[in-house]
């Protein structure tokens, strides 16, 4: 569906003329595009994008959170950074000084400060890269762990919670609707033969000896952007799903994101494997900002987090692909089923790896 973006944009208060849109094609969620507007001769940068409220039912508390976080990082980076406190982050308001735009056909926007001189990646260019990605994560949740009261909106029920997801996955093919399950026998029987894992961190949870903090909860590596110049942190986006939740899942995804050279949707499963290197850098980065405060058994479980956060994305990925694509964007048939093989592939590595992994981590901790 093509939208009047320009139209759109005059809702906002941006400051100036729009004169170019430019869409943006990466991420499975939201319609994003870069606008540029001149005012008085100097041309400025934003991002308006348009929230997908299937997947984000109530777009303006997601919006509450988004306005309360970046807020709370911007303040508390002024206090020791003042130059990156000005980079990070800052939602532009309607001209009604809301949060988001509603517009006729019941879409939801929001606009963004474009964030200049950064860059992000999909996959790891470097070990040093992947550190400083890490920090900053580690770094998003530490400035986090003041912020003040209420709790933020659970903005997506039950997230991270793997054994919903697994339900779901048992749902969908019970019933199979599309009778695709006969070309994913394999990926099935994966996830049967390792479901009892999906309930170790609730029952530790359930027992009191996890708690509850304000993370990002979709900590991929291109949610990082880093200078363009220098590859120092500058800050974290994609900022949809930070509310209530844990800070072993966080480490989890960054490692399912980053630790392996290859793609999401690798088609070639050779190439698809944790790589030992990649994954110290990124212990050793996220240690470097949480070492102080996390619990024992935060940080006994990081490896474990990396395992069921992988196997829960790919249940996810399993799940979509049968019931017909609904969730993520797919380019190509099977999309979700190679997304899926990905996944597989990625636990079976960190199985095998387990023991050194942990060994990464208690180095990086004791530090």
């Amino acid at each position: 569906m093509a939208h009047d973006v320009a139209s759109i944009a005059s809702h906002f208060d941006l400051g100036g003329e729009p004169v170019a849109v430019e869409p943006i094609t990466t991420g499975h969620i939201n319609d994003t595009y870069v606008l540029t507007t001149v005012s008085g001769g100097r041309a400025a940068r934003y991002v308006l994008q348009r929230i997908n409220h299937h997947v984000f039912k109530d777009p303006p508390r997601v919006m509450e959170n988004v306005l309360r976080v970046t807020r709370h990082v911007r303040a508390r980076l002024g206090q020791v950074d003042p130059l990156l406190a000005e980079r990070q982050l800052r939602v532009i308001p309607t001209q009604s000084n809301e949060g988001c735009y509603r517009d006729g056909d019941g879409n939801f926007w929001r606009a963004y400060t474009y964030v200049e001189k950064a860059v992000t990646y999909d996959t790891v260019p470097s070990t040093s890269l992947a550190r400083e990605a890490a920090r900053m994560f580690g770094l998003f949740q530490r400035l986090l762990c003041d912020l003040p009261a209420p709790p933020l909106h659970e903005t997506i029920p039950g997230f991270h919670d793997t054994p919903r997801r697994l339900e779901r996955f048992y749902q969908v093919l019970r019933t199979d609707a599309l009778n695709r399950a006969g070309h994913a026998a394999t990926e099935i029987d994966f996830v049967l033969e390792n479901a009892a894992i999906c309930a170790i961190l609730p029952d530790l949870a359930g027992k009191g000896e996890f708690p509850t903090r304000t993370v990002h909860n979709d900590t991929k590596i291109n949610n990082v952007m880093l200078d363009e110049t220098t590859g120092t942190g500058v800050c974290i986006i994609d900022l949809d799903t930070v509310m209530p939740g844990s800070s072993v899942h966080d480490f989890g995804d960054l490692v399912r994101t980053a630790s392996c050279p290859a793609a999401e949707d690798e088609r070639d499963l050779s190439r698809v494997a944790i790589d030992a290197g990649l994954f110290e850098a990124l212990v050793r980065g996220f240690a470097e900002e949480t070492r102080r405060w996390f619990t024992a058994t935060e940080r006994d479980h990081l490896v474990f987090g990396a395992k069921i956060i992988t196997f829960e994305q790919m249940i996810r990925f399993l799940t979509d692909h049968l019931a017909g694509d609904l969730y993520y964007k797919v380019h190509r048939e099977g999309h979700n089923l190679d997304r899926t093989r990905t996944q597989m592939k990625l636990v079976q590595s960190i199985i095998e790896q387990e023991e050194s992994l942990n060994g990464f981590v208690q180095r990086a901790y004791c530090e």
